[in-house]
């Protein structure tokens, strides 16, 4: 579990967080959802640590991140996998060089172990022939599945999904939201993703934060959204809904 504590943040004099807090339940997707420019990315740097909040606490089941030691910070760093928005594949490392480089630079194991785990973590993902080939013989939708196998390679306990689904059509959208979903219970991770696709709200929603100009206006279910009675959450579905409509005509 994670837990987020009365999060803050400025740049300058633009304030994009304030007094954010939230509970991430372990063994399902939690999904930060909002417009563009909301601040759930942000939010999501905040928590993995690359953005230093202004004011607040994050836990880390109960460890706290924000104000731990080093030897506290890097701990729990080494249980986080990480799936950044478009892939962030190495382009001069072929599929199974690029799963590989977390266990190469986190872990003492042996190439054999390494490639145990990775080729495990292929699979997992539907990738089990695809070790030698490079980013630029990918699809999108295998870029993000390497991703996710770079993400899960060193077993974490934490997953965070930035932007997962963008640039991928419908369906491979929803089979990377159902391997996300899948992975999370299989793994029992404490999984956060940030989004601003309905479909994946609808899909896998089971805990949804929704930010809106820096601060969370609401937090329920995908079964909840719908009659949430928050007028700006009522306009960012409707908005979704339209934007869905329009592209499939």
């Amino acid at each position: 579990m994670i837990e987020v504590q009365h999060i803050s943040k400025s740049f300058g004099d633009r304030t994009i967080l304030k007094d954010v807090s939230g509970v991430f339940e372990k063994g399902k997707p939690n999904l930060i959802i909002g417009a563009s420019g909301t601040g759930k990315s942000v939010l999501l740097k905040c928590i993995v640590g690359l953005v230093k909040p202004d004011d607040g606490h994050i836990f880390y089941d109960k460890r706290n991140f924000s104000e731990g030691d080093r030897d506290t910070k890097i701990e729990i760093r080494r249980e986080i996998g990480m799936l950044f928005q478009g892939g962030a594949l190495f382009d001069s490392k072929n599929v199974e060089q690029n799963v590989r480089f977390p266990l190469d630079i986190l872990t003492p194991m042996s190439y054999e172990e390494k490639m145990d785990r990775v080729n495990f973590c292929l699979k997992r993902v539907g990738l089990e022939n695809a070790n030698k080939k490079m980013p630029s013989e990918l699809s999108g939708g295998m870029k993000k599945r390497v991703g996710i196998a770079r993400a899960i390679v060193n077993n974490p306990n934490y997953l965070f999904c930035d932007e997962p689904n963008s640039g991928l059509d419908p369906q491979t959208s929803i089979l990377i939201d159902e391997l996300i979903d899948d992975l999370s219970e299989e793994f029992k991770m404490t999984t956060i993703v940030v989004t601003h696709d309905m479909n994946s709200v609808m899909g896998i929603g089971e805990r949804i934060l929704f930010i809106y100009k820096g601060q969370k206006l609401w937090e329920g279910t995908k079964d909840t959204i719908t009659h949430s009675g928050v007028k700006e959450l009522d306009d960012f579905v409707f908005a979704n809904k339209v934007m869905r409509s329009l592209r499939t005509k």
